[in-house]
């Protein structure tokens, strides 16, 4: 007698983190078999199943978010440790995205074979970079700055297992507000990883005025240290030209906006990714400060963008029209917040590049959204879906 690996474990699912912790045996016996039962990928999985699965991706990127977010102030202080308490809030969020890729390659639940392939090369990617990074920072000294290679390696990785879990859920979850609620939140996540490069120069600039002031929020030791490297305090703190903050924002920042509202197909998705992720930033800001933390300026032009590529959208206008006009609202909005605010240093001359960099490559995502080769990408490749529903791709 051989066993059925697709079929479902005879134990259900509990049906709320309420239930799993009011009978944690049961829970931990129903997750034991769940994920030590072999399948291929499409195996059938019903809803509550998929929502434990995606759930856990939830929870591993939110411990990730704010372990880097902390990160980036931490580094702005105190020298790098590499068991500093930010570093292992990621690491936990890193350890539980191993957990679920280990469990969606070994039972095939919730993931085609496509979606299968990227979270397990996404995982790859960013456990060799950890090495690599730490070999980095003890062959480079201080080198805390986000563009680096070994930091680069990181977020390739963090992109590539993200993206496999958008297609993941995307492709099997049931239409709905579920639905609709998580793939919001993997896109922040997504967001969050391209965007992440350019709190370098949003704490930067802030450190490096208040250094020239003379109330550095660096401690002594070090300033010390990055002396002893031969750096200065701007070239630790604003390490990258000035172009490269809006070339950024605009080019990898905003173009993720397209194409999520594209995926994600609701009116306003940019706009309420662009609002949680600031909202996000302006309340660990607020923890950040209140503990003595160094503080960072809010990309908060990025806003005006996302509701333009939003109307844009939903008004079905083409990208190769829309990208110049709306890389320059982000322009004139970062103007009037420099005149109000802060921000990191812009060159403004490289406006017109940029807003056709920007146009070229909305069009580029419209020419991809309207191919025969798009249409069969948002198909499982295995025939069979998930238990319960049925698979949409919008």
């Amino acid at each position: 007698m051989t066993l059925d690996t697709r079929t479902a474990p005879a134990r259900p699912a509990p049906t709320s983190v309420r239930a799993a912790l009011r009978h944690p045996v049961a829970a931990t016996r129903w997750l034991w078999s769940y994920a030590m039962t072999p399948g291929a990928p499409g195996r059938p999985t019903t809803e509550t199943e998929l929502r434990w699965l995606y759930g856990g991706w939830l929870l591993a990127f939110a411990l990730k978010m704010l372990g880097s977010s902390w990160d980036v102030s931490w580094h702005f202080k105190w020298l790098r440790d590499d068991l500093a308490p930010p570093h292992l809030m990621n690491s936990a969020g890193t350890v539980l995205v191993v957990a679920l890729v280990v469990v969606h390659t070994y039972s095939g639940r919730g993931v085609d074979r496509r979606a299968l392939r990227w979270m397990q090369w996404g995982t790859a990617t960013f456990l060799v970079a950890v090495p690599v990074d730490i070999i980095n920072h003890r062959v480079n000294g201080l080198d805390i700055t986000s563009w680096s290679p070994s930091h680069m390696l990181l977020y390739v990785g963090t992109a590539i297992m993200l993206a496999g879990a958008i297609r993941g859920w995307w492709l099997y979850a049931a239409p709905g507000r579920v639905r609709t609620g998580v793939l919001l939140g993997l896109w922040l996540f997504f967001v969050e990883n391209m965007l992440f490069p350019n709190q370098h120069q949003e704490y930067g600039v802030l450190s490096l005025a208040a250094y020239r002031d003379g109330h550095t929020t660096a401690e002594p030791q070090l300033l010390d240290f990055a002396a002893a490297q031969g750096s200065s305090p701007t070239s630790f703190m604003l390490p990258v030209p000035p172009w490269v903050h809006p070339a950024w924002l605009i080019c990898a920042g905003l173009l993720s906006l397209v194409v999520a509202r594209r995926v994600v197909g609701k009116r306003w998705t940019a706009t309420v990714l662009v609002g949680t992720y600031l909202a996000y930033r302006a309340v660990v800001w607020g923890f950040l400060v209140a503990t003595g933390f160094p503080p960072s300026v809010l990309p908060v032009m990025l806003l005006v963008g996302a509701v333009l590529v939003d109307c844009a959208v939903t008004w079905r206008v083409p990208g190769w029209l829309a990208g110049v006009p709306v890389a320059g609202a982000v322009f004139l909005a970062a103007f009037v917040q420099e005149f109000l605010a802060v921000i990191p240093p812009w060159q403004w001359q490289v406006a017109p590049a940029v807003c056709l960099g920007f146009a070229v490559l909305w069009a580029v995502v419209d020419r991809v959204g309207s191919s025969a080769r798009w249409a069969r990408w948002c198909a499982p490749l295995e025939a069979a879906p998930p238990a319960g529903h049925g698979a949409s791709a919008r």
